[in-house]
């Protein structure tokens, strides 16, 4: 059974997808792109190539890895094979957006828990998240820090050190994530409670993300940062 909210000290956070849209971001660029060179691309197909491309053995760091992604995915979407515009894709996560209650649910959570971000993202991406998300975290993880990508349990193991060194514990912990595939499954197996926030709700399939081999029902279901915040207001509220 799930805590109450109050009961956490932690929100560690998944970004890319929960709180920056990363789907908006890279649909964007390739839009742009296909301006340029005279073609139409359908968006859901190009994050369905896009998804099947990072997925690969031969997967760099993310974004770096968008420069190989779009020399794949260009040819099937009628787009040019030319590295200067997957340069261009990977220097696009630089003015990604967050969703827009991403920042506000932040500085509102951030005035009663500690916020970790947890991003299979490079430090260099991360700094410019951040700062589209008002700064509101109280420690970040790249995986420049950790050496790997969710959903490695090694990744989440830097994160338990650091709390542990706070004098908390996974008890402590609430992990709110998008991604099935990345988060809520993994952090099911190592005994954290968990929210998903379903970002894809109106949408069908899962876009730009993996799909799991199974679904892992959360500890809490939210369909927005706001939802969320609001619901630990609310728990804080009636506590007092």
């Amino acid at each position: 059974m799930a805590k109450d909210f109050p009961a956490f000290k932690y929100f560690t956070f998944d970004v890319v997808g929960t709180l920056i849209d990363f789907e908006g971001g890279i649909k964007a660029c390739l839009d742009a792109i296909a301006v340029e060179a005279g073609v139409s691309i359908d968006g859901e197909e190009a994050l369905t190539l896009y998804r099947q491309a990072r997925y690969s053995d031969d997967a760099g760091l993310f974004p770096d890895d968008l420069v190989r992604v779009y020399m794949v995915i260009a040819p099937k979407l009628g787009l040019p094979a030319k590295e200067d515009y997957g340069i261009r894709l990977r220097d696009s996560a630089k003015s990604w957006k967050g969703f827009a209650d991403s920042a506000a649910a932040l500085a509102d959570l951030s005035k009663t828990h500690r916020l970790i971000a947890m991003t299979n993202a490079r430090r260099w991406a991360l700094e410019h998240f951040e700062k589209q998300l008002g700064s509101p975290f109280y420690a970040t993880f790249s995986a420049d820090d950790t050496g790997t990508e969710k959903p490695d349990p090694a990744f989440f193991e830097h994160v338990f050190e650091f709390v542990g060194e706070q004098g908390g514990s996974k008890a402590d912990i609430l992990h709110v994530a998008q991604s099935q595939y990345h988060d809520i499954g993994i952090s099911r197996q190592l005994g954290l409670n968990n929210c998903w926030i379903e970002r894809r709700h109106a949408q069908k399939g899962y876009g730009g993300t993996i799909e799991p081999e199974d679904f892992t029902e959360p500890d809490y279901h939210f369909t927005s940062m706001a939802d969320f915040a609001a619901a630990v207001k609310e728990s804080l509220t009636s506590r007092t």
